[in-house]
C-alpha cells in the first residue's frame, strides 16, 4: 500500500468521523467556533499521531512478542490517557484561552473512540511502523479537515434564519449529514 493512497484513504475515503462516524462527541462540541475547533484539531494531531506510533511500538513489540495481545485495548487507554493529559497541562499553562475554550472537550479525547478506533485500524491492518505514522498523521488531519469545514459552516448558520425545531443540534446533525454526503463521493477513489 502506497503511501498517498494511505493518505487520501486516511482524510477522505475512511474519513475517521464523516465516513467511520468515530469521535462525533467533540465533532459536535467544538464545532460552534472557529478557534475551538483549529485547538481541538491541532490536540487531536498531537495526540493521534503520537498514539498512533506509540501504540504500534507497544502492539508490536511487545503484545505480539510476549502473545498479550488480549491486553491491546487497555494498553492503547493508557497510553492514549497518559498523551491527554501532557497535552491538558501543556495547554493550561501555555494557552489558557484554548484550555478555557476547550473545557471538558479537551479530556474527553482520552475516550474519543477516533484516537483509539484509529491505533486499531493501525493495527488491524498490519501496517508497517511508517505506515502506521503516516495512517496516524492522515486521519488526524481528516478529523481536523472535517471539524474546521464543519465549525466554518455552523458559523455561518448561526447568521441564517432557522427554523425553531432545527436549532442548535438539530441543525448541526443534519449540516454533519450533508458534509458527510460530500465525503462520500470520495468512496471510489482508493
Amino acid at each position: 500500500m502506497g503511501y498517498m493512497e494511505i493518505i487520501i484513504g486516511c482524510i477522505f475515503v475512511n474519513n475517521i468521523l464523516l465516513a467511520q462516524f468515530l469521535g462525533n462527541c467533540p465533532f459536535l462540541g467544538t464545532s460552534k467556533k472557529m478557534e475551538t475547533a483549529v485547538g481541538m484539531s491541532m490536540a487531536v494531531i498531537f495526540v493521534l499521531v503520537l498514539a498512533g506510533t506509540i501504540t504500534w511500538l507497544i502492539y508490536d513489540l511487545i503484545l505480539v512478542r510476549f502473545d498479550l495481545v488480549y491486553l491491546r485495548t487497555i494498553s492503547f487507554i493508557l497510553v492514549i490517557a497518559s498523551l491527554v493529559q501532557f497535552v491538558e497541562m501543556f495547554l493550561k499553562k501555555s494557552i489558557p484561552a484554548l484550555y478555557a475554550g476547550l473545557g471538558i472537550f479537551l479530556p474527553l479525547i482520552t475516550t474519543n473512540c477516533a484516537v483509539m478506533g484509529a491505533c486499531v485500524l493501525n493495527v488491524d491492518k498490519e501496517l508497517t511502523f511508517v505506515q502506521s505514522l503516516v495512517a496516524s498523521f492522515a486521519y488526524a488531519v481528516g478529523f481536523g479537515l472535517a471539524l474546521i469545514l464543519f465549525a466554518g459552516v455552523r458559523e455561518r448558520i448561526i447568521l441564517a434564519r432557522v427554523p425553531k425545531q432545527l436549532e442548535d443540534t438539530s441543525i448541526g446533525l443534519v449540516t454533519a449529514g450533508v458534509i458527510a454526503l460530500a465525503f462520500y463521493a470520495f468512496k471510489g477513489m482508493v
